[in-house]
């Protein structure tokens, strides 16, 4: 069952809302939170989906959002009456994933919440697989480095360089790139002056 927080910066009820998401099963959580109270709510809460309904949504709101989605990425789906294309791309961008400008017609909630869903874990995954490359990618320069330093240090070529890295790594029972740490920072601390 997911957990739903909604989110509201409107005075308009949201009773209606909260009631048709019960109904298909949600888990609703507490009273409704409002955009500054959104980080510390989500952080305690741990909702699944968050649900924010506003006329138009404010910088203010967008920052808490940007911020949310910076430590603890959730699905937020955000409906408002403002379709400016530049305030849906702002919103976007500070994580929303589903931005919708038609009401909240309770039939079309269980659908649009499941597209949100799926879209956030298709994005999730990106985020996971550039991660992972960024990493790789920082662990090969580094690893490049250690053998320049070997190569010149000990006057070695490069596929010896890397054979010593290797041999290394395996008496140590280390990764490749630990090693290659080592090297650069006693690189690193030899070259500074006393």
């Amino acid at each position: 069952m997911l957990r739903v927080l909604l989110v509201t910066d409107t005075d308009k009820p949201i009773g209606d809302l909260r009631d048709a998401l019960a109904k298909l099963g949600y888990d609703m959580l507490a009273d409704p939170a409002t955009p500054q109270a959104l980080h510390r709510v989500v952080e305690c809460e741990r909702p699944d989906v968050i649900i924010i309904d506003t006329e138009s949504p404010s910088r203010d709101t967008l920052e808490q959002l940007a911020v949310m989605n910076a430590t603890a990425p959730r699905p937020v789906l955000m409906f408002s009456h403002d379709a400016n294309q530049q305030l849906i791309r702002s919103a976007v961008n500070a994580g929303v994933t589903a931005y919708l400008v038609e009401g909240l017609a309770s039939e079309r909630l269980a659908p649009i919440l499941e597209v949100a869903l799926a879209r956030f874990a298709q994005e999730a995954q990106l985020r996971e697989r550039l991660t992972q490359a960024e990493n790789e990618l920082a662990e090969r320069k580094l690893i490049d480095r250690a053998k320049r330093i070997l190569m010149e240090q000990q006057k070695l070529t490069e596929p010896a360089a890397y054979a010593a890295l290797r041999k290394r790594a395996m008496n140590q029972s280390v990764k490749l790139a630990e090693v290659a740490r080592q090297i650069v920072a006693l690189a690193q601390a030899q070259e500074r002056p006393d």
